[in-house]
């Protein structure tokens, strides 16, 4: 286990392996736990810097308002703590939407993308809608009454229909967030930037990976990233949904770890 402190919150991160290093930022509403079998493979190659974003996991509360960008600076200043100058940046969700800004923002730090189940765009109206819908419950009834709606838009319905370990262990999860927590988090995502227009000025390799029953960033989404920047690689995950890395895992570590291989090539 080690820590970072960014704006008086500390940062829990994991580091394991040896070589390359590779930073992995999870999705929203989940921690460093959901890039369990990626990391197994990964730290063999790699130094694997495995974050919990503030708010989530073990690292500190975040009551106060954010943004995504602050989430990049988190994520750097992990790096720095642990002497690291450039890495790959490995994310999922969220994590990729402070990966793609890195890049664009802080290209140095950067050697290389995964971007898992992710987007390039601004939020819509309807989902700022259903987003705020969603802050509303988890601040009057408690996620306890807010999971039936959330599982099956981070699940896809081959897990829904056939991995209830898996759908109960994210309940699980979903059931032990800090609200007071979350809601900033909701609040950055709903204000994210458009960064579509941007994406042909990434120059790093970059691999996209979305599973094929996506709900929540559909994978048009991860098509229109993977066209947009020069030479990157789309992968498509069968019977995953919007968690691909942990509901479908060994094709989601074979892309990683085949890509990973030809950058250091």
């Amino acid at each position: 286990m080690a820590t970072a402190t960014r704006d008086g919150i500390t940062l829990h991160y994991e580091v394991s392996g040896s070589g390359p290093a590779i930073v992995l930022t999870h999705s929203f509403l989940c921690d460093g736990s959901l890039f369990t079998h990626q990391v197994a493979a990964l730290e063999r190659t790699h130094r694997v810097i495995n974050v919990d974003l503030r708010g989530h996991g073990r690292s500190g509360p975040s009551e106060s308002p954010y943004t995504i960008y602050d989430l990049m600076d988190d994520t750097a200043a992990v790096l720095d703590a642990e002497g690291v100058a450039s890495a790959v940046w490995m994310g999922l969700s969220i994590g990729g939407f402070l990966s793609l800004r890195a890049a664009l923002t802080r290209p140095e730090r950067v050697r290389a993308l995964v971007l898992i189940d992710t987007d390039a765009g601004a939020e819509t109206a309807w989902k700022k809608l259903k987003y705020t819908v969603l802050k509303w419950g988890l601040r009057t009834v408690g996620p306890r009454f807010v999971e039936p709606a959330v599982t099956p838009i981070m699940l896809g319905r081959t897990t829904l229909r056939s991995r209830s370990e898996l759908r109960a262990a994210y309940c699980r999860q979903f059931l032990n967030l800090r609200v007071k927590s979350i809601c900033p988090g909701i609040d950055a995502i709903l204000g994210r930037d458009d960064l579509v227009s941007r994406l042909s000025e990434i120059r790093v390799p970059t691999l996209v990976i979305v599973g094929e029953e996506d709900k929540a960033l559909p994978p048009w989404k991860s098509r229109r990233i993977a066209n947009s920047i020069p030479g990157a690689e789309l992968v498509v995950i069968p019977k995953a949904g919007h968690l691909s890395a942990i509901e479908n895992p060994a094709p989601v570590t074979d892309a990683v770890t085949r890509f990973l291989s030809k950058v250091s090539a």
